[in-house]
């Protein structure tokens, strides 16, 4: 069997994207950072998000049924710590930082985000610790970011975009 240790630490050198995924609806406004988003099929266009169960906005993304995820270029990276909970910002004060507006399902879009899928919430399947919510890709938003964000090796990495 292999350790949750030895797991985490060569997952750590699986380079992923940062992404704040944001939800708004009768369970209210929420957003936690991701690196564990990924393509399932284009046809219909969908995504797959995972979620810790124990995550302060689990009950909410549930309840509302729709999600917006919003891909951090290298600018925006001051974003990801602020809303996976470090620094001392609040739950209800994380959308005080960076400019929000809202495409077709009403989940907040971050502005200047390099991409932004606006989704709703067609599946949801317990592995885990975590829910793994599958997204139908409603609208997508592109801004062409100056530079990418990957986190690798347990830190941020820009990437330029050729």
């Amino acid at each position: 069997m292999i350790s949750r240790q030895i797991y985490r630490d060569a997952m750590a050198r699986l380079g992923a994207a940062v992404n704040i995924v944001t939800s708004d609806g009768p369970g209210g406004r929420r957003g936690f950072t991701a690196s564990a988003v990924c393509a399932v099929t284009d046809d219909p266009p969908t995504l797959l998000v995972c979620m810790n169960r124990s995550s302060d906005s689990a009950a909410g993304f549930l309840e509302n049924r729709v999600l917006c995820v919003n891909v951090l270029g290298a600018e925006q990276q001051e974003l990801s710590p602020i809303f996976a909970g470090h620094g001392g910002v609040a739950t209800e004060n994380r959308f005080d930082h960076g400019t929000w507006s809202t495409l077709e399902t009403g989940s907040p879009v971050l502005a200047d985000a390099t991409v932004s899928f606006d989704c709703r919430v067609v599946q949801v399947t317990d592995v885990g610790t975590h829910h793994v919510l599958f997204c139908e890709v409603a609208e997508i938003a592109t801004n062409g970011a100056a530079q990418g964000l990957i986190y690798f090796n347990r830190s941020y990495h820009a990437l330029a975009v050729s």
